[in-house]
């Protein structure tokens, strides 16, 4: 004779309970996979977005320097007046007028093969040198710079004009990548750099 099994009912209530925890099962399998396929590298985010690979490097420029693997060289590092960075092991390294990647491929050059074979160099960087304004603004001095200022924003930061300013004829003082100082004519619209010197003229009663 067969033997007969009999299966008891589960309730509606265990039904539902047991849907949930099975779908929160997938959830986190899904959740767990997402995780060990996301291989976007995790970092803070400069201001302004992501590092601008073309800015030009001058004097007073804050950079964080890495060389993989050698701590001793590793580190932050200031340009001087000249536009000169002081880097251990290879001294002087002209980097006025450098963008990041160019002062990484000069220093990787003079590492290698003297110092350390097929050296790996990151530049990134953390400061850029101030502005300066002077002339007939209420506060004039150096101040930080930021990505995308006009003449009016740097303005603004300097209290604003007195009231002998001519509130429309400027002009920059701007070096070139090989130190040169310029001197060219500007409006309230026109985009600031690292290392300008705005002047606010008086005007004429």
């Amino acid at each position: 004779m067969s033997s007969i099994r009999i299966v008891r009912p589960i309730p509606r209530r265990g039904v539902v309970a047991a849907m949930a925890v099975a779908a929160a099962g997938t959830t986190c399998a899904t959740t767990a996979w997402a995780q060990l396929s996301d291989t976007t590298p995790r970092g803070p985010v400069p201001p302004g977005g992501a590092i601008d690979r073309d800015y030009k490097l001058g004097a007073g420029d804050r950079m964080r320097i890495i060389v993989y693997g050698q701590q001793n060289l590793t580190g932050e590092y200031v340009l001087d007046g000249q536009g000169m960075l002081a880097f251990p092991l290879i001294g002087q390294v002209p980097a006025m007028g450098m963008s990041p990647a160019q002062l990484e491929r000069a220093i990787v050059a003079k590492l290698h093969p003297d110092y350390l074979r097929n050296p790996s160099v990151s530049v990134e960087v953390m400061t850029r040198r101030p502005f300066y304004i002077v002339g007939e603004v209420k506060n004039p001095g150096s101040y930080p710079y930021v990505s995308g200022m006009t003449v009016i924003n740097a303005i603004a930061l300097a209290g604003g004009f007195t009231y002998r300013a001519r509130e429309s004829s400027f002009y920059i003082k701007r070096a070139d990548q090989n130190g040169q100082t310029g001197r060219i004519t500007a409006n309230q619209e026109t985009v600031v750099q690292p290392g300008d010197v705005i002047m606010v003229r008086e005007r004429y009663f």
